[in-house]
């Protein structure tokens, strides 16, 4: 997975924005002014992508055990996000369902008024 494809993948969702709230090189996605992915371009440019990942806290342990490249989210609660690294043992078919994942327990949690805004 390239930069462009993730960018695009994650813009494709109903009702997504962009945004660098923190800083000029964390890039985050957000559905309903809340977070669903984030990651750091200069870790593109360094051939070291990854991307932060809201994600169901069982199954979030089940992924870490599976695999190496899933951590405990980086400067995110380690029991709701996982970081994930790109371009190496994690298929991008799963980068991709883990997105629409992180996604939907975001749509999920909004108030039923953003969530009727998403339709």
């Amino acid at each position: 997975m390239n930069l462009e494809s993730f960018y695009e993948y994650c813009l494709s969702k109903k009702g997504v924005t962009e945004h660098f709230p923190f800083d000029q090189d964390t890039l985050v996605f957000k559905v309903g002014g809340k977070m669903f992915a984030l990651s750091s371009l200069s870790r593109w440019e360094k051939r070291e992508p990854s991307v932060n990942l809201k994600c169901d806290p069982e199954r979030a342990q089940e992924l870490r055990a599976q695999y190496d490249d899933i951590k405990p989210g980086w400067h995110m609660s380690k029991i709701h996000w996982n970081t994930i690294t790109i371009n190496k043992e994690v298929p991008d078919t799963l980068i991709k369902e883990l997105i629409n994942h992180s996604y939907d327990l975001i749509c999920s949690g909004l108030t039923n008024k953003n969530q009727i805004n998403l339709l």
